[in-house]
């Protein structure tokens, strides 16, 4: 079973799953397009792995031409 603090990443982990910039994931964070939690002693963002593949999944669909 997973710890909880395992089921968490920091931006720099999260940005490197997802292949996009740590300042790409807070502007999706300030945009809502993605859940930020944060760190209770540092406020440091966090990131759920379950969110992260939801996205992941997402980024990877292919597009449909118009």
């Amino acid at each position: 079973m997973a710890t909880q603090r395992s089921q968490y990443v920091t931006i720099k982990e999260a940005a490197s799953i997802l292949s996009v910039s740590p300042n790409t994931l807070r502007n999706w964070g300030a945009a809502k397009k993605i859940e930020e939690y944060r760190h209770p002693l540092n406020n440091y963002r966090l990131y759920k792995l379950m969110d992260l593949e939801k996205i992941y999944r997402q980024l990877q669909k292919p597009r449909k031409a118009k």
